[in-house]
């Protein structure tokens, strides 16, 4: 008779405490140079722009002149706000430029990056959009203040050949904000339709074919599957650029100094007369600190609006 030997099942031995302290090592190891490699980032941050925004904070509650210490005058600043009509027109201006500025360079880069999408995804051609926004806007500013001259600009020039008047684009106050607002649409145009362009190289073909298959036409295709694809990179765009249009300044600066009259005094370059010009650095900061709790909110309204965090395509 063959008798049966059963041979016992083993079963994972516990870990050693050896191989537990050693995980442990090796996550703080990487813990410790995940930690170096970000620690100029941060310091990048604390300094420039965290230990700003509390002290400007803290100055928007006091009346400060840099050559004395700061008086605490608490919520004296926000309410000069409401009864300073320079700041009234300084955020109508401002909101001016947003939307001009914004309609604009949407709608453009949108229609500028569908066309790379379909007609071209060259490398070269992607360069050559996005070359202006490599420059620097205090040159491009320049470049564009001398070409739209009302005297020797060479756009007033080709205007007068085509028998047309000259035009003071940066002396009218109805033209003045217009043409900044071009001007930065211009520059940041091609930097915007290859965010686009990013966003439309994550949507699948086979979404095309089938709207094809259907009978779909190319305006029914673009907002049917485009523009609803899209949503997330758009919600991007949208709070960079509006984040980026309330912040016009450097362009205001070199072309029209506020004016004419106080046509472009938008509401960056009335903080910096406030502050640079007058020394009147707590109503400075106070406006400082209203722009920035705007700009939160109208942020998060529009990343809640659009839906940011989700896709259609899943």
């Amino acid at each position: 008779m063959s008798t049966l030997t059963l041979t016992p099942t083993t079963t994972d031995a516990p870990a050693r405490p050896d191989s537990k302290r050693n995980h442990r090592r090796a996550v703080r190891r990487q813990t410790w140079v995940a930690i170096a490699f970000i620690a100029p980032s941060l310091l990048g941050f604390a300094v420039f722009y965290f230990w700003p925004t509390v002290r400007g904070i803290y100055l928007s509650f006091t009346d400060y002149d840099v050559f004395t210490a700061p008086v605490w005058v608490g919520l004296d600043n926000y309410a000069r706000l409401f009864t300073d009509e320079t700041f009234h027109n300084s955020a109508r201006a401002t909101l001016l430029y947003v939307a001009i500025n914004i309609a604009l360079q949407t709608v453009l880069a949108l229609a500028l990056a569908v066309l790379m999408h379909r007609l071209t995804q060259s490398t070269f051609i992607r360069s050559v959009v996005v070359m202006p926004y490599l420059v620097a806007n205090v040159v491009v500013a320049l470049v564009w203040f001398w070409m739209l001259d009302f005297q020797i600009g060479i756009v007033n020039e080709g205007i007068q050949a085509l028998g047309g008047h000259a035009i003071a684009f940066f002396g009218d106050e109805t033209w003045a904000i217009p043409t900044i607002a071009l001007v930065n649409t211009w520059r940041h145009l091609g930097y915007t339709a290859l965010l686009i362009f990013a966003g439309l190289q994550m949507i699948p073909k086979d979404v095309y074919e089938a709207a094809r298959t259907d009978g779909a036409s190319e305006w029914q295709m673009f907002w049917r599957v485009t523009v609803p694809l899209l949503r997330p990179v758009l919600a991007l765009v949208f709070v960079i650029t509006m984040i980026g249009s309330f912040q016009v300044f450097d362009t205001v600066a070199v072309t029209t100094s506020g004016g004419p009259g106080d046509a472009t005094r938008v509401v960056q370059y009335y903080i910096f007369d406030l502050a640079f010009q007058r020394l009147d650095f707590g109503y400075a900061s106070a406006i400082s600190v209203v722009l920035l709790a705007v700009l939160g909110v109208i942020a998060a309204v529009q990343l809640r609006l659009t839906r940011a965090g989700e896709s259609d395509l899943n």
